[in-house]
């Protein structure tokens, strides 16, 4: 199987990349990304993309459609990937989330292309009271993120999949250690305030849900949305993809980062405003389709290799929050360089 991976140089694609080389040794992998972090590598060892038969630079907007004539599986990584980006560019996030990748899954299904990957997101339940949302929930997407996202899915829906297999994964927030390691998302975010700090400086008033998911448990239900077949789910198919052990609140997860890294103390701002986005998730129905590529990595594992991670890299930034770990940062660095331009395009 030839398998074009776009966004493949984001927090997420090394480890897919690094994982499909693995499970799927015989897969032949494509890399397609604009690079704007490439530059952000924080493990040491080769460079993630030597895991690619290939690497291809360009904006998913400008896709070769040649290059989806050459390949099998097209696995969708590329975005503008959380809600601060999301609210500074809010007409290209919908622009490369939404409209480049449902044109991107139209040409591909027209040029033989037989399974796509979109990486959705459980953030388009947005603020969501009672029990855990299931995929037959009613939608509450509350920022341009997961509003791109809700879009997304519902051009893929419509789509003439024929015997092609479409699926939608909506991943948890994700977490983990990674090559380009990201500290704008939640767990992360702790575990670097923990070490820089020795104190966990919680925005919210710690009370939101949020399920979460590390990247190496994001790469199996990857390669599990490769591999099924249509009697699993069907041709397409919209997913939930975590576990019910992984639903917590915000400030349990400040508590169990506390725990590991002794003597930090954990700050709760009390007087913040209310965190809209709180959900919890139901997971079984990933559980009935994928058996087999269920999340392994429990919390405390997360955060041990994050630990380890961020000391090997002799991590000790108190400021970190205006550093290159944060993705908005990085492409404000590139916009007053002036490397970008408004729209995210390369000058």
């Amino acid at each position: 199987m030839k398998i074009l991976v776009t966004g493949n140089m984001g927090y997420v694609g090394p480890k897919l990349v690094s994982h499909l080389r693995s499970a799927m040794p015989d897969a032949i992998l494509y890399g397609y990304d604009s690079g704007l972090f490439a530059h952000c590598l924080t493990a040491p060892g080769a460079f993630p993309e030597t895991g690619c038969a290939r690497q291809y630079f360009g904006d998913v907007r400008d896709l070769p459609e040649e290059l989806l004539s050459e390949v099998d599986a097209v696995v969708m990584l590329a975005a503008v990937s959380n809600d601060p980006m999301g609210q500074k560019y809010e007409g290209v996030t919908s622009a490369i989330n939404y409209e480049a990748c449902a044109d991107i899954a139209q040409r591909a299904l027209r040029l033989g292309v037989r399974r796509i990957v979109f990486a959705s997101s459980c953030s388009m339940y947005g603020f969501a009271t009672g029990g855990p949302r299931k995929e037959t929930d009613d939608l509450n997407p509350l920022t341009a993120y997961a509003r791109s996202k809700v879009a997304t899915e519902k051009a893929l829906e419509q789509l003439e999949c024929g015997d092609a297999v479409v699926t939608s994964l909506r991943f948890s927030t994700a977490c983990g250690m990674s090559p380009r390691l990201r500290l704008d998302l939640v767990l992360n975010d702790f575990v670097a305030c923990a070490l820089a700090n020795q104190e966990i400086t919680v925005l919210s008033d710690g009370t939101p849900w949020r399920p979460l998911i590390d990247v190496k448990d994001m790469a199996r239900a990857i390669e599990w949305a490769l591999v099924r077949t249509p009697e699993a789910g069907g041709n397409y198919v919209a997913v939930n993809v975590g576990c019910d052990e992984w639903n917590y609140q915000v400030k349990d997860l400040a508590e169990a980062v506390a725990k590991a890294v002794p003597g930090t103390s954990v700050a709760i701002n009390v007087d913040a405003l209310p965190d809209k986005r709180s959900y919890r998730v139901d997971f079984s129905r990933y559980r009935e389709l994928a058996p087999d590529h269920q999340p392994q990595v429990k919390l405390e594992q997360a955060i041990n290799e994050l630990v380890e991670g961020l000391r090997a890299m002799n991590f000790a930034d108190g400021n970190f929050r205006s550093s290159q770990f944060m993705r908005l940062k990085v492409l404000e660095d590139h916009a007053q360089a002036g490397r970008l331009d408004d729209a995210l395009y390369w000058c």
